[in-house]
């Protein structure tokens, strides 16, 4: 018993050893490249919402490499992992933590509920096009396990903006969690297959504080949660 629990963890250190896990893209802001001139402030108390207001979204430049780190993840899980070596169900933790779509899919619902109707558009030109009530542009970026750290996190944002495209404020939330080696020596499958799963747990984190920051910006003053700073006027990112 004791020689097929030793093979079962070398094989499982073997194998996380030895991947090749894309690593996550540098968290950097990205709005300069969708704007083509400086933002102002909207002259809005809050972010208007409701049932009869149409919200238009953009994901940024990051959100989109994020989500292509993401689909690398998953595909690493059955191949660079070494998939014949990788017990099943270590593989399928961490095939089931790295959703590429799971934090946009929920900051979507999550608008919706708040939105009478929310669109997402492929570029700027296209939304300036359609002309929205209020302009969302959503940040979203992971950091999952690779063969040399375990630390984990997840950021997500929502930048809103009036329909001239001036900023009235932003929800965000964040969540972060540091984790002993997933290869160390001395743990059991069970143990690895755990400590993958928080990965999923860290982004759910952020996602219900985004929920909750939404909930605050959409119903008290955006003076009170702006990110603008009084001695800039050109630009708000």
């Amino acid at each position: 018993m004791k020689l097929a629990l030793a093979s079962t963890l070398a094989l499982s250190v073997l194998a996380l050893s030895a991947c090749s896990v894309p690593t996550a893209p540098k968290a950097v802001s990205s709005l300069d490249s969708l704007f083509t001139q400086p933002v102002g402030r909207s002259s809005a108390a809050q972010v208007k919402s409701g049932p009869g207001v149409s919200l238009g979204i953009v994901y940024s430049p990051s959100t989109e490499t994020n989500r292509e780190y993401l689909r690398d993840y998953q595909a690493n899980a059955g191949t660079g992992f070494g998939q014949s070596l990788l017990v099943q169900p270590i593989h399928d933790a961490y095939v089931a933590t790295s959703k590429p779509d799971m934090a946009v899919d929920w900051v979507k619902a999550s608008l919706q509920r708040q939105f009478g109707s929310v669109t997402v558009y492929p570029d700027m030109q296209s939304m300036s096009a359609a002309h929205p009530d209020v302009v969302a542009i959503v940040d979203t970026h992971s950091q999952l396990m690779t063969s040399r750290s375990s630390d984990i996190k997840a950021d997500v944002s929502a930048d809103f903006y009036d329909a001239k495209f001036n900023y009235i404020g932003t929800a965000k939330g964040s969540d972060a969690k540091e984790l002993t080696p997933v290869w160390a020596d001395f743990k059991r499958s069970e143990e690895i297959v755990s400590d993958i799963n928080q990965q999923e747990d860290v982004q759910v984190r952020a996602l219900q504080k985004f929920d909750q920051s939404l909930g605050n910006l959409l119903t008290r003053s955006s003076a009170k949660v702006s990110m603008l700073d009084t001695n800039q006027q050109s630009k708000v990112y």
